[in-house]
């Protein structure tokens, strides 16, 4: 019977493990024993947790720190118990700060073992190094965006395979039925603020994206805005909208927020994997940003290592190699400037119209070919790795 562990420690990896799984079982049947690290999805699909993974599921420095022994004691824990089982592969799923930990020690201890990484870190915007040293303890790479398996071969990697994103995969929860958004030309339009998920990003960006809303609502007063907030920030962000000139609908959960997308005209967000839900969904943007560091080192790996034809911070406008959204960083961000953009956006415009066209073409850029799915490639990578390792 093949024993294959895979380790995750976080909601996101729980979710792409047990669909890794569900693939796999499609391709072995039942007789497979999984082991490792999951949480209620992997569990209930039969894998043998070694502990409860909301033990190393921690979010923010000053709660890391705080657990900070324990994840220690789960890390040796893990790599023992991996090590016992001996299994076929090791899949270790995101959440590099736990389970790349886990896979260099597994490495040194059992280098026999075949280990599969699955999501890439971003090596492609900051700590590129970070390509080269993985290919020590990983095997196999299995990416979610198309242009990092050449970032990886440039960095000196390790094998990266472009098995797809979950987001591509479930568009259609992003995209609206018939009549379900109404027409650009109908008096009302919705705007979306998406001002990040994390308190730093709120406190930077929430005062501006307040500021550029006003600006917009002068120019087209049947504006509707609608601001779908994460739960932990969803006070926070009550009492800062408060004092706005224009009405703001601040919507939680996961199917509200996909409504939201579905009736958006346009959206103002901050970078990140939200620019890409938004460009799935069809929903024309401006991008902001606030942070130097973080996003210039992206621009600058870029003119180093030639990752991408577009110099961008902006994640759709990377894979489509293209500066199709407008984007602003630091100084950019300027309320007068994100208004006249959106403005545009929000009417029947040729700005409105090019960008449509640049988003309907991230369907092709990021299907696999022959209709593979997402979780049937990272199903094959990984039997291959058994196969090679058998």
């Amino acid at each position: 019977m093949p024993t294959i562990c895979l380790v995750a420690g976080e909601e996101s990896g729980d979710q792409l493990g047990s669909e890794l799984m569900k693939a796999l079982n499609e391709r072995l049947g039942i007789g497979v024993r999984y082991c490792g690290v999951g949480g209620e999805r992997m569990t209930s699909l039969g894998l043998k947790s070694f502990f409860d993974m909301s033990d190393v599921s921690v979010m923010g420095l000053t709660a890391v720190l705080a657990r900070l022994p324990l994840i220690i004691k789960r890390i040796y824990q893990t790599v023992d118990a991996v090590v016992a089982a001996n299994p076929d592969v090791l899949v270790i799923v995101d959440s590099p700060d736990f389970t790349h930990n886990v896979a260099k020690r597994v490495r040194k201890r059992a280098p026999h073992i075949p280990i599969i990484g699955y999501v890439s870190p971003s090596v492609w915007a900051w700590r590129p190094g970070r390509a080269r040293k993985m290919s020590v303890y990983v095997d196999e790479l299995l990416a979610l965006l198309p242009f990092e398996p050449d970032v990886h071969r440039k960095l000196g990697g390790p094998r990266t395979h472009y098995v797809g994103h979950p987001l591509s995969e479930n568009a259609a929860e992003l995209r609206p039925a018939a009549g379900e958004r109404s027409s650009v030309d109908a008096e009302e339009k919705v705007l979306l603020v998406l001002p990040g998920s994390r308190r730093s990003e709120i406190v930077r960006l929430l005062g501006d994206f307040g500021a550029t809303v006003a600006l917009v609502k002068k120019n087209l007063p049947g504006l509707k805005v609608v601001l779908p907030a994460v739960a932990h920030l969803e006070d926070r962000i009550r009492q800062e909208t408060a004092g706005w000139s224009v009405p703001v609908e601040i919507v939680t959960g996961l199917e509200a927020k996909r409504a939201a997308f579905r009736k958006a005209h346009a959206a103002l967000a901050a970078s990140g994997t939200v620019s890409l839900e938004l460009a799935l969904s069809g929903v024309p943007m401006v991008v902001a940003y606030k942070v130097d560091w973080f996003f210039r080192r992206i621009k600058d790996l870029n003119r180093i290592f030639k990752f991408s034809s577009v110099d961008s911070f902006v994640l759709p406008n990377i894979i489509l190699g293209t500066k199709a959204i407008p984007e602003f960083l630091d100084e950019e961000v300027q309320p007068d400037v994100l208004a006249s953009h959106l403005v545009e956006l929000l009417k029947n415009s040729p700005e409105r119209q090019k960008q449509i066209e640049h988003l309907q073409r991230l369907d092709d850029v990021m299907r696999l070919p022959d209709g593979h799915s997402q979780r049937g490639a990272a199903a094959d990578v990984v039997l291959d790795a058994m196969k090679a390792g058998a």
